[in-house]
């Protein structure tokens, strides 16, 4: 009795741990409007496919002709079910089964739609393959009924459920054969495959506005800025030069004038903590109206490299828009810094009116902010240090390219020089005076 116990509590355990939810699943896909019909390809592992045993013959290999007669059914019930498809904003029906297949793990026809659609219509593998149920992916078919091929499709893939961690790489072939290349992480929403300017831009948009909120490194940088200097006329030249900056670098980035190493993001959040710090300094020790905005303008250029880093993984959403996305998620940060400002100034108005006398507000506020900036500094260092630079011809190429993208911001400066002389006279006494007037 005791070993018939035995043996189901360890049967009972093996076939939980079969069932157990993996920790990392890919999905693969491939998406292509053909004539009237739309054609989605999706591999996904088997593991994934939970809650059902897979028949088995001996030797524990998987049963392949008995588990492949499975295989639309659970094709319905774990994808097709959990993926909705948009002709325009139409939702399309539920879609034909037109083909399913096993495939081992080192099977590679997934590289392109031609292959995956040769390997999924192809013969199935051979009864006799020795391999193990989890050891295989499902390769599925799918068939929309479309209008036309030129229509703009859309796709809420809900493929979280398939394990703790999910990324879906769909390929979207477009008639003319072009392909766009999209990677999400768990259920991304609705994905426009070939958004209008206008989705597009209100994407980037509402992207901008929320990066902005949650870097706090950029919001303390923005807060040393306009701490001891509140008045609009004096906050416009300000802000105006660290947006035209971070623009700048913003889009030279997104058109691939940066270098692409590994050491480059670690060297440039290192100097956006420097940034903090040094703004925090020059608050404590001597803040000048008139040179504020060219500190500014310099450490725009290397915030907008920042920027660029969170707007990589969603220029994917950009489609043909590449320069109106840029744009609008510029327009975003400045709507968030906007937003920032409306709160921020007359806050820091009413603290130094009725807590504490400005001067020692500005130098205790700074001092927190300088504390901060220093052990960011310090931490982002120890990681960039990490990195064994090996000077290359590549990085020359993006040195070059750097070096192109500082001219044109030197010439913008300039052009900003030339159009207001007054800002090349070093009277500190008249820029002390004016200072003082605003705050008066």
């Amino acid at each position: 009795m005791f070993l018939r116990h035995l043996a189901a509590i360890a049967l009972a355990s093996s076939a939980a741990f079969a069932h157990d939810i993996p920790n990392d699943v890919t999905v693969q896909a491939f998406l292509k409007p053909e004539g009237t019909r739309l054609r989605l390809l999706v591999r996904v592992p088997l593991r994934a496919i939970r809650d059902i045993n897979f028949p088995e013959r001996d030797g524990g290999y998987i049963d392949i002709p008995a588990s492949e007669a499975q295989l639309p059914g659970q094709a319905t019930l774990w994808i097709s079910d959990f993926i909705k498809l948009y002709e325009g904003e139409t939702q399309l029906a539920k879609p034909a089964i037109a083909a399913t297949r096993l495939s081992l793990m080192n099977d590679r026809s997934f590289t392109s739609y031609e292959t995956a659609l040769a390997r999924v219509q192809g013969p199935m593998l051979p009864p006799s393959t020795n391999v193990v149920w989890d050891q295989t992916f499902m390769d599925v078919l799918f068939e929309y009924p479309i209008q036309s091929q030129n229509s703009a499709f859309s796709i809420d893939p809900v493929m979280g459920r398939l394990g703790l961690r999910v990324v879906t790489v769909l390929r979207y072939v477009l008639p003319d054969g072009a392909v766009r290349a999209f990677e999400f992480n768990g259920d991304p929403g609705l994905v426009r495959l070939d958004p209008r300017w206008y989705q597009a831009a209100f994407r980037f948009v509402e992207g901008g506005f929320y990066h902005i909120l949650d870097g706090t490194d950029h919001l303390l940088f923005l807060f040393c800025l306009v701490i001891p200097f509140r008045k609009f006329r004096t906050l416009i030249p300000v802000v105006t030069a660290f947006t035209v900056a971070h623009s700048i670098t913003l889009i030279a980035s997104a058109y691939n004038y940066a270098p692409d190493a590994l050491w480059f993001p670690p060297l440039i959040e290192t100097l956006i903590a420097t940034s903090v710090f040094y703004m925090a300094l020059e608050n404590i020790v001597a803040p000048h109206p008139m040179r504020r905005w060219m500190i500014a303008f310099g450490f725009g250029l290397v915030h907008g490299f920042g920027f660029s880093f969170a707007l990589r993984e969603t220029l994917q959403f950009a489609g043909s828009h590449l320069l109106t996305s840029l744009l609008s998620f510029n327009v975003g940060v400045e709507l968030g810094q906007l937003l920032v400002l409306v709160g921020l100034i007359p806050a820091l108005d009413l603290l130094f009116q009725y807590v504490v006398a400005e001067r020692i507000g500005t130098i205790i506020l700074s001092a927190l902010i300088a504390h901060t900036g220093w052990h960011w500094m310090t931490d982002r260092w120890s990681t960039f240090r990490q990195f064994n630079i090996v000077w290359t011809a590549s990085m020359t190429a993006g040195a070059m390219r750097i070096a192109m993208v500082l001219v044109i911001a030197a010439g913008i400066w300039w052009f900003v020089k030339r159009r207001n002389p007054q800002s090349n006279q070093p009277d500190t006494a008249r820029a002390t005076s004016t200072h003082l007037a605003d705050e008066s």
